[in-house]
């Protein structure tokens, strides 16, 4: 009699299998940001698929919104990594980014052949859903990471360097400034918002030596980078250490990475405005994250690389460090989040963050797309439409296209 039994390669091949089709049917349909994102993730593996439990799944939660980077993203990896091993990360991310990639460099190849009414004022349309969006995200955060005068300051604080500093360091030395004013200010703070430290969480495979290297890796990349660009290594160096530096440097994700962004490409003069503002309400209309944006404006630099090798080096560039810093945490992370110091930097950092964002808001989204009375009621009702209505992004997307379309048509 035979009798088949499945192999330890076959049964780690069909994990692997089994983790990039559920995060492909996730990057498929996850509309909405990072917390919509993570509302998906929790009903699909605490609730239905049961691949971990609610307690492990908080803990993921606090450890990814702690680190600079998309904290979905960086959530999906951990699973993925807990379910199949490393092989199991990566067909997590790849599930989860590359459906959003696709559909947004589709719109890149796209997008410049969109002329005439229809297409001047579909883009508009987009331009007008950024204002609505990032205006929802300021006031959601706000609200969430200032609750207090203390937070509240360091915001205001933040937005009144950002106004005088023109420097392209501008955003690293108010993240740098928030950081020092929560270490001195929001001690009773961080001490009264939690510190709870799970009881049980399921072991990662990842020592503390692969931790340590992930880490370096992250620092060498990050200090050494800006020295090859000193040294004329070249334009492809540029692009990835522009977009590398501005994914580690985003606390918050989501809609936080947009000022950064904007510095890295449109004021070195990287990519138009309009194609920035374009893309940026683009990415709204397609599921995953958000920071898959990068690989539209890689496609879209005025000069090489862009195309297929911009939008490469610019997601890698985005997305590895925030890989490499939750890498470097997990097996550190249940005695650093006990640490009220660090809890206090970074209250401080999330309330500049807001700050930085709301600078953002006005310049470049405000000043780019509001041009007459009618596009300010219609981002203002795309904004009402997010906050009290609570309608999907996507609705508000085609609710501003179409009404960018129709004052382009009318006039």
């Amino acid at each position: 009699m035979k009798t088949d039994i499945a192999s330890p390669h076959s049964s780690r091949r069909g994990a692997v299998l089994e983790v990039l089709a559920v995060f492909l049917k996730l990057g498929l349909t996850c509309f909405g940001g990072p917390i919509a994102h993570l509302g998906y993730f929790r009903r699909e593996f605490v609730e239905r698929l049961r691949w971990l439990d609610d307690e492990t799944f908080t803990d993921l939660v606090g450890l990814c919104q702690f680190l600079p980077g998309p904290s979905s993203s960086q959530v999906g990896f951990s699973i993925g990594l807990l379910r199949a091993g490393w092989l199991g990360g990566l067909a997590a991310w790849c599930g989860f980014t590359l459906p959003s990639v696709l559909l947004l460099l589709c719109f890149a190849a796209i997008a410049p052949n969109l002329g005439g009414p229809v297409g001047s004022g579909l883009i508009h349309g987009l331009k007008l859903v950024a204002v609505a969006v990032v205006a929802q995200a300021v006031w959601d955060m706000a609200r969430r990471l200032c609750p207090d005068h203390r937070r509240a300051a360091i915001a205001l604080i933040a937005i009144a360097v950002l106004s005088i500093l023109t420097t392209a360091y501008a955003q690293l030395i108010v993240i740098g400034l928030g950081a020092v004013l929560g270490s001195a200010l929001c001690h009773t703070t961080a001490s009264s918002d939690g510190g709870h430290v799970p009881r049980h969480t399921h072991e990662f495979p990842v020592s503390r030596t692969v931790g340590a290297a992930a880490l370096i890796l992250f620092c060498i990349l990050l200090f050494g980078l800006p020295v090859l660009d000193g040294l004329r290594a070249g334009q492809a160096f540029k692009v990835f250490e522009a977009f590398y530096r501005s994914g580690a440097l985003v606390f918050g994700g989501g809609h936080v990475v947009l000022p950064l962004l904007q510095q890295q490409t449109v004021a070195t003069g990287w990519v138009t405005s309009n194609d920035f503002l374009a893309g940026y309400g683009a990415a709204q209309a397609v599921p995953g994250p958000l920071f898959t944006f990068a690989a539209f404006l890689g496609w879209m630099m005025v000069k090489a690389p862009n195309h297929w090798t911009g939008a490469l080096l610019a997601t890698a560039g985005i997305f590895l460090p925030g890989l490499l810093l939750v890498l470097a945490a997990l097996p550190y992370w249940r005695a650093l989040r006990a640490r009220q110091s660090m809890a206090a930097v970074l209250a401080g950092v999330n309330a500049a963050v807001v700050g930085l964002l709301a600078t953002a808001l006005y310049s470049p989204i405000w000043t780019s797309a509001i041009r007459s009375e009618l596009d300010f009621a219609v981002a203002a009702i795309g904004f009402f439409l997010l906050t009290r209505w609570k309608i999907p992004p996507l609705a508000v997307v085609v609710v501003c296209a179409l009404a960018g379309i129709a004052e382009a048509t009318l006039h």
